[in-house]
């Protein structure tokens, strides 16, 4: 096998699958609160959605999961899922949607690079809300290449850009 491979660069994740306990309350945190769309219900055991009518970004089944209990932190497994919005006012409109239905965060940080929220579906799967920055924005070191760090996102800022 050559070591020399590099991914296209064009590749992009297309969507993720997630095991939930109960279809309906992951519909209405996913559907009902982030507003993605559904795009095919199977009955009571699945849904995919998307943004946009794209097939779907996110599946959703209780297939092996039914009822069940969410994994023990500090295990492997998914960390979070990340949901790339178009602009930073978007992303202040979501921020403000979550917030003004008590929906609680995880944590806010400014990367350098994007922006982001955190926090958990009601499954316990990570979720991270982000925009990127124009890439001519972005922070590089001397020698060129990204420099993201982790720092507290300004929220009032963020919000600045819906008033």
């Amino acid at each position: 096998m050559q070591n020399n491979y590099t991914i296209p660069s064009q590749t992009s994740i297309g969507h993720v699958h997630l095991k939930v306990a109960d279809l309906k309350r992951s519909l209405d945190f996913y559907h009902g609160l982030l507003g993605f769309e559904i795009t095919q219900l199977y009955g009571d055991s699945a849904a995919f959605i998307s943004a946009g009518g794209y097939h779907h970004h996110i599946g959703l089944n209780t297939w092996q999961s039914k009822n069940a209990t969410p994994p023990p932190g500090h295990h492997t497994g998914l960390y979070h899922v990340a949901i790339l919005y178009p602009t930073r006012r978007d992303l202040a409109i979501i921020f403000k949607r979550l917030s003004d239905a008590g929906y609680p965060f995880d944590g806010a940080s400014d990367h350098g690079v994007s922006e982001a929220l955190y926090l958990s579906d009601p499954d316990k799967n990570g979720v991270e809300l982000y925009w990127d920055r124009p890439r001519q924005e972005w922070p590089l070191t001397t020698i060129g290449n990204i420099d993201m760090f982790t720092k507290p996102l300004n929220l009032q800022d963020l919000l600045k850009t819906i008033d």
